[in-house]
């Protein structure tokens, strides 16, 4: 699979979408990657191809409308997925048929059973496939999740997450997420999901979660939701999130408290454009508050996504966060919202 490991060869990347978040990746994320090298680019939309030419800076004869024409007029190693969700499965599953390893945004895929054939798929083929969950690539999120497989403050009994941000309708009109069915769970709590799943090496059994949107919400579906998440083992999470929230901003991981037999932990991580907000509070029962020094990472977010992905095909191995693993989060995202739309609690079902 893949190069030999003496190989240092850049992984030549072929990129499909090319909105405005794509064109993000491909601006800041992948120039900023030495292992890794940009070779094309893939949208269906001329317009999106010529703001990837002007922004970018792609050349008009790496710019292509089909994914087929550009695999055989580029020869890549790897395919970068920034497509909007309805585009994930099908071009994945392109990809990965033309033998290429893949890295895909979150989410996933829309259902579970989808994902899976695609993480089969890649299997049979000895192809790497992961998805980019880069909430998981920050300093903070490495030491908790240490200190809890540590049991450094003994079992942890209870976990409470609060996401607050205001996300209204700019002068240039709505967002994709304000169309969204449910522009909270799907595109926003998935990351923290995700989060949980990483620090506490354990999947979700249950759901309830209740969702709403009030009448004077920017939002065609619900922007607030609060939910309780049962774990292996029985540790229940109580998660409240917010698109239209008046309170502080929160960020972007949110704001974490977690009870343990001994003490409490309170973290929060990424901050504004990709930037660290790294806080690790630990307090041990009768004592003092004390903030724990985090990890040095070479790369966080995105960018660290993207040097793991090149490094597994590398090297031969599943990545963090590869296709397999991310299939738990989608499998309690996907719970989380039949919960809010059938108003009872759901169980998790990961096939």
């Amino acid at each position: 699979m893949g190069e030999p490991r003496a190989s240092r060869r850049a992984l030549r990347l072929l990129q499909v979408g090319m909105g405005g978040w794509g064109r993000d990746w491909a601006w800041r994320v992948i120039p900023g990657v030495r292992t890794v090298k940009l070779v094309a680019c893939v949208d269906l939309r001329p317009e999106a191809l010529a703001l990837a030419r002007s922004q970018v800076g792609i050349p008009a004869d790496r710019c292509f409308t089909s994914l087929e024409a550009a695999i055989e007029a580029t020869k890549p190693d790897a395919v970068l997925v920034t497509t909007l969700l309805p585009g994930h499965v099908p071009v994945v599953r392109a990809a990965l048929e033309s033998g290429k390893h893949v890295l895909v945004e979150k989410p996933f895929a829309r259902r579970v059973a989808d994902a899976r054939r695609l993480v089969e798929l890649a299997a049979r083929r000895k192809l790497v496939l992961m998805v980019s969950q880069n909430y998981r690539f920050f300093p903070a999120v490495r030491e908790v999740a240490r200190l809890v497989r540590e049991r450094a403050l003994g079992d942890l009994g209870q976990i409470w997450i609060d996401f607050r941000r205001y996300s209204p309708v700019g002068p240039d009109g709505p967002s994709a997420h304000h169309a969204d069915e449910q522009p909270l769970l799907i595109d926003m709590s998935i990351h923290h999901f995700d989060l949980l799943r990483l620090i506490l090496g354990k999947e979700a059994t249950s759901a309830s979660c209740y969702s709403w949107n009030p009448h004077w919400s920017a939002f065609s579906g619900p922007p607030t939701a609060v939910a309780s998440i049962v774990f292996e083992g029985g540790l229940v999470v109580s998660y409240r999130g917010s698109w239209i929230s008046a309170g502080p901003t929160t960020p972007w991981a949110g704001e974490w408290r977690m009870e343990f037999e001994g003490g409490e932990i309170l973290w929060t991580s990424r901050g504004e454009d990709s930037g660290p907000a790294e806080v690790v509070i630990v307090q041990r029962r009768g004592q003092a508050p004390t903030t724990v020094a985090t990890p040095a990472m070479k790369r966080v977010d995105r960018w660290a996504t993207l040097a793991e992905f090149a490094d597994a095909i590398r090297n031969h191995r599943e990545p963090q966060s590869s296709g397999r693993d991310n299939l738990g989060t989608l499998a309690l995202v996907s719970a989380v919202v039949e919960s809010a739309g059938r108003r009872r609690p759901v169980s998790v079902r990961l096939r």
